[in-house]
């Protein structure tokens, strides 16, 4: 029988956690893994999984901790894999290593992958896990766990007032975050396949939408923009290094054949799907796009049409909201423009970690709970 978590267990289970996030924009489709090894109360190897294709970290902590691994005890933040990858498993390596315990946080979920709690087990090895439940799983490697079938794991980031204004008014472009709030942003997109935006938030901000921060993500997002019409300018920034970063635009099927040309041109990836009214996209459709295209991670950065209109349609898993310590009145452009979805659903949505500072501006991230119903349903974009 196992013996029970002590805090020191949980302590060092933890900071396998920490160690895990070094790996934010650098392993992903893979998920983020840190492991501890201990032997007699003394940490003799930790590591992190550092990039895909490259040693995950058990091994990388094994090789560290080297003879001392025998007899010791690793603590890793996800169930170590058994199946062979771009990497030997896991397993076998903890197996050759002689480690006498592991302490597993997140049971993996891979039919191939999975399972190496019980083969450790079945060798010898007393395997405690998983510790955390699916709901902690789910907010540490969220992409890895969610899986879905047929769209993308997404997350909508929000830059609002006091009062949940975008900007100050229709047209304006409006800088309400300050530099600490900027540099979280580039670190959020590191994450992610594809960042996208509407047509208006696309002509009125002119975003880059590129990687500017201190994760270089080891393939740049997909610059995705939602633009029913295909009214989107050839010189927009996101042209000026489409060879280097794709920009994929996304146009209603009844759109002018002219300006669908136009936009390949300029570079663009053009992908006609269905409307869902006169100046939207039918959203599923999108992100069944995406999903098929490769992409299992998308932040939507606005504007608010677009990301209420997700929000209705229960498309937003994670929300990154940052508020910023100013109002701006009655001409404001609304950050959701149905408040209700957030009024009405308090109890859909749960904190994915503390509130963080930074700066004079706040960021909290929120969770929908797995299996929450949308408060509404409509299909919006633009």
């Amino acid at each position: 029988m196992a013996r029970p978590l002590t805090d020191e267990d949980r302590a060092h289970l933890e900071r396998a956690v920490e160690l895990g996030r070094n790996g934010w924009g650098r392993v992903h489709p893979n998920p983020m893994v840190g492991c501890v090894i201990v032997r007699e109360g003394e940490v003799v190897g930790e590591a992190w999984h550092e990039v895909f294709g490259g040693p995950h970290a058990e091994t990388l902590a094994l090789a560290q901790a080297g003879p001392a691994a025998r007899g010791a005890t690793a603590y890793v933040s996800l169930e170590p894999c058994r199946h062979e990858g771009k990497t030997p498993a896991c397993t076998r390596a903890l197996l050759a290593s002689g480690i006498a315990r592991v302490v597993f946080g997140a049971a993996d979920p891979g039919a191939e992958s999975g399972g190496g709690g019980r083969e450790l087990a079945a060798n010898g090895v007393e395997a405690v896990g998983p510790v955390f439940d699916d709901a902690r799983a789910r907010r540490l490697n969220p992409a890895f766990h969610a899986q879905y079938p047929d769209r993308p794991w997404l997350a909508l980031k929000l830059a609002v007032s006091l009062d949940g204004g975008l900007s100050a008014g229709p047209g304006r472009r409006t800088q309400l975050t300050g530099p600490e709030a900027v540099e979280m942003v580039h670190w959020i997109r590191a994450g992610f396949d594809g960042i996208i935006v509407g047509a208006e938030t696309a002509r009125v901000d002119d975003p880059l939408l590129t990687v500017r921060g201190v994760v270089e993500p080891r393939v740049p997002p997909v610059r995705i923009v939602l633009d029913p019409d295909a009214t989107l300018p050839s010189d927009a920034a996101l042209f000026d290094d489409v060879e280097r970063v794709p920009v994929w635009v996304f146009t209603s099927e009844d759109a002018a054949e002219g300006e669908l040309e136009r936009l390949e041109a300029a570079g663009a990836e053009v992908h006609p799907v269905a409307r869902s009214g006169a100046h939207a996209l039918d959203l599923r459709s999108v992100m069944r796009v995406c999903r098929e295209g490769g992409l299992s991670a998308i932040l939507c950065e606005g504007g608010g049409r677009l990301g209420s209109s997700l929000m209705a349609d229960a498309l937003v898993d994670r929300l990154y909201l940052f508020v910023a310590p100013s109002v701006l009145g009655a001409e404001a452009v609304p950050g959701f423009r149905r408040w209700p979805l957030l009024q009405a659903g308090r109890g859909q949505w749960v904190s994915a970690q503390p509130t963080c500072a930074l700066g004079p501006d706040a960021l909290f991230v929120l969770d929908r709970q797995v299996g929450a119903a949308p408060a509404s349903t409509s299909s919006t974009s633009g």
